[in-house]
């Protein structure tokens, strides 16, 4: 497979989950800024644009208080903003575009709509709406990807992209229990927001503490949105892009990054994680981030200069 191919595959994959995150964590918060008077809307909304990436739309000049239609605008419907969902859904289609040839019709189709009908500002009592239709539009993707397309080299880019940034959003949305301290997001809401409320429900049958809840988004090897299991879906895609092993051990960078914050995560307690949640979700976030330039590296080089061994190229 010609390397752009392998990219565009990588960052649809990506793209489709970041927007599918996003709406899930604004939807959490901006409700949450709806109901509850006594949160600081301006500290919540800087907060919640640093969790997402973003600095302080205004950087220069005096401070100027964040309102929940800014934060909207900028991580919603900014199409020039490359954290927001608009961007997202707009990229994913142009790297749906670039690989025509292998992306299934009803995939391109699909992001295609999606990106066309994506709307230049949303209305405040439409909001709920607006998040439910971009989480709905971003299911139908990820169905299509997993229904119509062979298990075989385009799949595990798929695959692998999708499973990178769903272990960066979940890191993401735990992050972000934290930013309003006592008035945060319930564990409740937080699993509703992952569609985990009734998983979690059939596997502890009780009332989410905040110890349950967190193992499970964290650790549980079964429901497909914790970090350990998205984590090890990508660790599986590397093995079976290049399932070669040398003497020494793992030989791809990204399959050690991702290893070692799995291990970290796997073998410290959920007690000392619940600590400093913020912290050890920044670490996940990092590899991550650190794990897909190295993939980019590998698979994706820019500016490789070609290389001649004997006669051959």
């Amino acid at each position: 497979m010609l390397s752009r191919i392998a990219e565009s595959l990588f960052w649809i994959g990506r793209y489709v989950e970041r927007s599918d995150g996003t709406a899930r964590i604004l939807d959490v918060h901006l409700q949450l800024l709806l109901e509850d008077p006594w949160i600081d809307e301006d500290t919540a909304c800087r907060s919640l644009l640093s969790v997402m990436g973003s600095s302080d739309p205004h950087p220069d000049g005096e401070r100027t208080d964040l309102t929940r239609a800014d934060v909207l605008g900028i991580l919603a419907v900014d199409r020039a903003h490359p954290a927001s969902i608009a961007h997202s859904l707009r990229s994913a289609r142009e790297n749906a575009r670039r690989a025509r040839e292998i992306v299934p019709t009803e995939l391109w189709e699909c992001l295609n709509a999606t990106s066309s009908r994506m709307p230049r500002r949303v209305a405040a009592d439409k909001v709920h709406d607006f998040f439910r239709w971009v989480r709905e539009r971003s299911a139908l993707a990820i169905g299509i990807i997993e229904s119509a397309t062979s298990r075989d080299e385009a799949w595990h880019f798929l695959t692998l992209g999708r499973s990178i940034e769903r272990a960066d959003m979940t890191a993401r949305l735990l992050a972000t229990r934290s930013l309003t301290e006592a008035s945060g997001p319930s564990w409740t809401t937080i699993l509703r927001s992952c569609g985990a409320y009734e998983a979690y429900l059939r596997t502890y049958r009780g009332v989410p503490s905040a110890v349950n809840a967190a193992e499970f988004l964290l650790l549980d090897r079964l429901f497909p949105r914790s970090i350990v299991f998205s984590v090890n879906r990508a660790e599986q895609c590397l093995r079976d892009l290049q399932p070669a092993v040398g003497r020494a051990g793992i030989a791809d960078d990204a399959q050690r990054m991702l290893g070692r914050v799995r291990n970290q995560l796997e073998y410290r307690s959920i007690t000392d994680t619940l600590e400093d949640l913020p912290q050890h979700m920044e670490a996940v976030q990092v590899a991550t981030s650190e794990a897909s330039e190295s993939i980019r590296q590998r698979y994706f080089p820019t500016d490789a200069a070609p290389i001649w061994i004997g006669d051959q190229l």
